[in-house]
């Protein structure tokens, strides 16, 4: 079997890490049912684990036995979801292999790059990993459904909490929940009006030739991110996270026309579209973001005050303020509350919160509400009172303050335990193959009594009944070139 390889090995399970692209001779490593698994696939797997620094804190993802177990899981879980039907739809498919195509765009600065260190268009890589990412998709439902009815007790959750070393108990740092209200002080019509003329001279520039996109974006733009890029950006129509006014205006021009100046969130751009593929796009821009006055700022201060003052009289409750006066879209959305950039809870250790908030929080009492404060987002100037609404104390965990992470965790062992009994009481029903170099892996000892011909009458003649009549070999074998 031959098999193309990829410098970048593209999401970890179809192209092999290697410097350059060429022709190499791959080997099948495992079969399970009409699956195949490659060396390559391990190989790509540890090389991912190893770019992404994984290795220090798993170093099991560097043993390619451990690659194998679950890449044989995988496929195990897979051949189930097709016997059941589990439904995985096109889009979702097509969601993630957007999702992940745009991350390696974003890392190697264009399309026009990642394709030329691919050697492949866009739409060749995607069919390329198209079959791997359905399948991560089906075995992952296919996980889901096994555990889906398992639920953990009162009791269960004391005895897995009791079961813990005490000296092993993990200790919390002090985590608090805090809100916020914001509001966006406006900018000077009349600079507002000056901005758009800067940029209308822009783009006469430009469209005249007299100065080039890139340069100019590199030379006035206020956004950090892509100055240094010539204001070089990587779109795709449906990208949420994208200001929609901004999308809506990239996509209306044609290849190397500029736009006008369009006002969208972060305050005053033109776009240049640079090329364009479907719902793909490569774009420049340059943006320009009002400044505020002192005088807007405080007039901020003064309504912010106003609402201080009525939350603490009791006028009306933080969410209500929120949902009234807050100009924030993002913490309006959890009714006021910040979410931690860690793992999206509402709960924040201090070294996962905003610097200029640390020692605001830290001064606060729980219930208080703070004074307006001025603080930069998203290049803007903004005024927002900060609320905490709750703070643990630092501890030891505990059955009363930490019940509910505790039954977490109780759950996602108890689930995994019912997964690995269903797994092994369905492995004798596939056909399983297993190359020579990996049989003696003791992380495959579930795998290895059913796998190839000669292994199946041992386990047969031991007295292994599942696999007497379930075991069906795939119609046609594919061997190695």
């Amino acid at each position: 079997m031959k098999k193309i390889v990829l410098c970048l090995g593209l999401f970890g399970g179809v192209y092999a890490s290697a410097c350059a692209q060429r022709v190499v001779a791959d080997k099948i490593v495992g079969i399970v049912g009409d699956k195949i698994i490659l060396k390559s696939d391990l190989d790509a797997e540890i090389d991912e684990a190893r770019r992404n620094n994984l290795l220090d804190a798993h170093p099991d993802m560097a043993d390619p036995c451990y690659q194998l177990q679950n890449q044989l899981i995988t496929k195990a879980l897979v051949l189930q979801a097709e016997k059941d039907s589990i439904p995985v739809s096109d889009d979702e498919v097509e969601n993630d292999l957007d999702l992940r195509i745009r991350s390696f765009i974003q890392q190697f600065g264009s399309k026009e790059m990642l394709e030329q260190i691919a050697q492949r268009t866009i739409y060749q890589i995607k069919d390329d990993f198209r079959i791997s990412i359905k399948e991560n998709l089906m075995a992952s439902e296919m996980r889901k459904k096994v555990v889906s009815d398992v639920t953990v007790t009162p009791t269960e959750v004391k005895d897995f909490y009791d079961k813990i070393p005490k000296d092993s108990l993990p200790y919390y740092e002090s985590q608090m929940e805090v809100g916020q209200i914001v509001i966006t002080p406006q900018s000077n019509l009349d600079l507002d009006q000056y901005i758009r003329d800067e940029l209308n001279g822009y783009k006469a520039d430009v469209e005249s030739g007299k100065r080039s996109f890139e340069l100019l974006a590199n030379l006035y733009s206020d956004d950090p991110g892509s100055k240094g890029r010539g204001g070089l950006l990587q779109l795709n129509r449906q990208d949420k996270n994208i200001d929609p006014i901004f999308l809506n205006a990239a996509f209306r021009l044609k290849e190397g026309q500029v736009s006008p100046v369009i006002k969208a969130k972060d305050g005053y751009d033109i776009i240049k579209m640079e090329s364009r593929s479907g719902d793909d796009a490569t774009v420049r821009y340059i943006l320009k973001a009002p400044q505020v006055s002192d005088a807007e700022i405080n007039n901020a201060k003064s309504k912010l005050d106003s609402i201080r003052s009525r939350l603490i009289s009791g006028v009306f409750s933080f969410g209500q303020a929120v949902a009234l006066y807050s100009e924030d879209d993002n913490s309006k959305q959890s009714g006021g509350l910040l979410m931690s950039p860690m793992d999206g809870s509402t709960f924040f250790n201090y070294e996962d919160m905003d610097t200029s908030l640390i020692n605001v929080v830290k001064a606060m009492k729980v219930g208080e509400y703070s004074q307006p404060l001025v603080y930069t987002d998203r290049l803007k100037r903004q005024v927002r009172i900060i609320y905490l609404k709750s703070r643990t104390q630092p501890h030891r965990m505990n059955m009363t303050d930490d019940y509910n992470q505790i039954s977490e965790e109780a759950l996602a062992l108890k689930r995994d335990q019912v997964f690995q009994k269903w797994l092994i009481k369905k492995i004798p029903s596939y056909y399983i193959m297993i190359d020579k170099d990996y049989l003696t892996c003791p992380r495959l000892s579930a795998w290895a009594p059913y796998a190839n011909p000669g292994n199946r009458i041992l386990a047969n003649n031991a007295g292994s009944k599942d696999t007497q009549s379930s075991t069906t070999a795939p119609a046609k074998k594919t061997t190695d070139n």
